[in-house]
């Protein structure tokens, strides 16, 4: 099948569902044939699991239309509950079960609209979760298929009360304190909290406000087809975004070379994680072994496995990632990491299991390390490994 990401470039732009004024707008909502438009590009968007590039057997098809659900879900969310930048408010546009280009298990996301010619004040208090960053984006997969970076900052940077309170200021003018940095078309902030152990860290909490906000918080009819179809625009880029993706990655396979920097920052990474992104594919009867060269002075490191959509295996119940507090260390402090269906035994205590998958991508986190080693991997029998 052709792919479909011809289609995503020419809908990025120039959307006719913006240009329409305001009466047309209500007179759609009135006789339903806003709804209408919604559920008809939603059907059209399906067919981006029938993309040839795409595995075409059950398992990946079926985890294929559910992660479209799931990517409607966020993207209601985002447009729909949360996408007013005069009253801002945070939800996840990644967690437990809406995944979204190697998603971390290890995270706690928090996302929000805000508007970059205004100030926003977020207050909070710091928990005690091991890694807290702020990013500030502009643009959005909605919108150019970008998360582009307009300013940083983590909380090795940032000034907590004794009690872990902090405040945070928001805008495109330097502040004194805690200050976030944005530009005039900054459309979004991104909170990484990552755990070493969930079990035993507490989140962060918080919340923002924009600074002399004016207007209702009502939702206003005019807008709700723009809103719908935004998030169908969401579901569509965001899926052909991770499948072109998957297809740079098939050129090395079951290898982790260091990933295209650039193009994971201007997808919403974060600029202290140096990324290693790849594409594993196994038998039953193969073991992918993982070596990084050695383990560098850092915050944190991690490894994970994700399905062909790129969202993470299912954490909850299943051993899918190791980082640096849970991984056991090798005699010479080295890390050996092993991947394959069935466990090796007691030998191999840093087993990642595939969960009934055969492929999907796979990703190599250095974060806030001093340097960025390379990562060695090689297939092996379970007979020899």
């Amino acid at each position: 099948m052709k792919s479909q990401h011809a289609t995503v470039q020419n809908r990025r732009h120039g959307n006719d569902e913006d240009d329409m004024s305001e009466n047309e707008a209500e007179k759609r909502i009135i006789d339903g044939s806003a709804w209408h438009a919604f559920c008809d590009r939603l059907k059209e968007v399906g067919d981006v699991v029938l993309d040839g590039r795409n595995p075409d057997g059950p398992f990946d098809r079926a985890e294929g239309y559910r992660y479209l659900t799931r990517l409607l879900r966020a993207g209601l969310e985002a447009q729909l509950e949360f996408g007013d930048p005069r009253f801002p408010g945070f939800y996840q546009l990644s967690n437990e079960t809406i995944k979204i280009g190697n998603d971390n298990p290890d995270n706690h996301y928090l996302n929000t609209t805000i508007d970059g010619r205004h100030d926003y004040v977020i207050t909070g208090n710091r928990g005690t979760v091991h890694y807290l960053s702020f990013g500030s984006k502009s643009g959005g997969y909605e919108n150019t298929g970008r998360m582009e970076p307009t300013g940083q900052i983590e909380a090795t940077e940032m000034k907590f009360e004794s009690d872990g309170s902090f405040v945070l200021l928001v805008s495109n003018t330097p502040k004194p304190g805690n200050w976030l940095p944005t530009t005039p078309e900054t459309n979004q902030v991104i909170v990484r909290q990552t755990f070493h152990d969930r079990e035993t860290e507490a989140v962060a909490r918080m919340k923002i406000e924009r600074v002399e906000a004016v207007g209702t918080r009502a939702l206003d009819p005019a807008t709700l087809e723009q809103k719908l179809l935004g998030s169908v625009r969401f579901v569509e880029n965001t899926a052909n975004i991770f499948i072109d993706w998957m297809g740079f990655y098939a050129k090395h396979i079951n290898e982790l070379p260091s990933d295209d920097q650039e193009r994971c920052q201007n997808a919403g990474g974060d600029a202290k994680i140096h990324y290693f992104q790849s594409y594993w594919k196994l038998e039953d009867d193969e073991a992918l072994v993982i070596q990084p060269e050695r383990i560098p002075e850092c915050q944190s490191w991690n490894f994970q496995l994700s399905n062909y959509w790129m969202e993470s295996l299912d954490y909850r119940h299943h051993k899918i990632s190791v980082n640096k507090h849970t991984a056991v260390a090798d005699d010479d402090g080295n890390v050996t990491i092993v991947v394959c269906a069935a466990d090796p035994g007691p030998k191999y205590p840093n087993w990642l299991e595939t969960t009934g998958h055969k492929e999907g991508g796979m990703l190599f986190r250095w974060i806030d390390a001093v340097d960025h080693p390379a990562i060695a991997t090689r297939v092996v029998t379970l007979a020899d490994l």
